[in-house]
């Protein structure tokens, strides 16, 4: 039921969504005798919506995700084991196509290639099932052990966690398939934005790991939003991203899924 209802509410409160609704309320009332009260919801959420587009805002807010947990040092020692979370395929293209398919995420299944390749020695394991609402005979782990083949990295060397719909299932369903022991040195591999939300989570769930921030979005300098994107859709997909983020740190902690509002290293 939490997965349902968090997915309904995302669609709601994405900012962008938000910014839709109440300009199209606002030039609907325009034709009705509260006029006024339509052509200050329409100016309310132009106003809002060439902030969120044009302005620094944005890449503030993820700048300041993406540079609370840093990439552990070059010379750290060999990992027992690597995780890495799912959301950065296309699983329902990869089965229609017969190739692997990514979004603007697929960087973080680079890296644990390159990973995997470094330390041969080290468990492996995806994590991530499918978020659709109905049940899905392909998912985003099928999805992957075809990239896996692609890449030439052998699919069986790695544990398949399957059923995941949301971070708070990929850190307990993986907890439960690796059964890391305590002495064991694991790495998590996600988006730096979503790094401080999937650490709160898997410390959360008794998986604690070293964070391995990858697709970074930003320089980690507020300045680098100053340059305008080209589209004003870029520019809302930026900040929409940002607020995801932001907005799931708040319901996770509030839940009691996070160990903190804003977890840290």
């Amino acid at each position: 039921m939490f997965f349902i209802l968090s997915k309904i509410a995302a669609f709601f409160i994405s900012p962008s969504n938000a910014v839709v609704f109440l300009m199209t309320l606002g030039v609907a009332l325009l034709f009705t005798r509260y006029a006024k009260t339509g052509r200050r919801l329409a100016t309310l959420g132009l106003a809002a919506l060439l902030i969120m587009a044009a302005t620094p805002l944005g890449g503030a807010l993820m700048a300041a995700l993406e540079n609370r947990f840093p990439a552990p040092p070059q010379d750290a020692p060999p990992p027992d084991g690597i995780v890495v979370l799912g959301g950065a395929m296309d699983e329902h293209i990869t089965a229609a196509r017969g190739r692997a398919a990514f979004n603007e995420a697929g960087e973080r299944l680079l890296a644990f290639v390159e990973l995997a390749r470094r330390y041969p020695q080290a468990r492996l394991v995806f994590s991530g099932g499918s978020a659709s609402l109905t049940e899905a005979r392909f998912t985003e782990a099928d999805a992957a052990a075809v990239f896996f083949r692609e890449a030439g990295l052998a699919p069986e060397r790695v544990l398949y966690e399957n059923r995941s719909r949301n971070t708070w299932e990929n850190a307990v369903y993986t907890r439960d398939l690796a059964r890391p022991a305590s002495s064991e040195r694991w790495l998590l591999v996600t988006s730096a934005a979503h790094m401080p939300r999937a650490m709160g989570i898997f410390r959360q769930v008794g998986f604690p790991a070293t964070a391995f921030p990858v697709d970074y979005r930003t320089t980690g300098h507020i300045g680098w939003s100053l340059r305008p994107d080209k589209h004003i859709a870029d520019g809302l997909a930026f900040f929409d991203t940002a607020a995801h983020e932001w907005i799931g740190l708040a319901v996770y902690h509030w839940t009691g899924k996070t160990d903190a509002l804003f977890p840290a290293p």
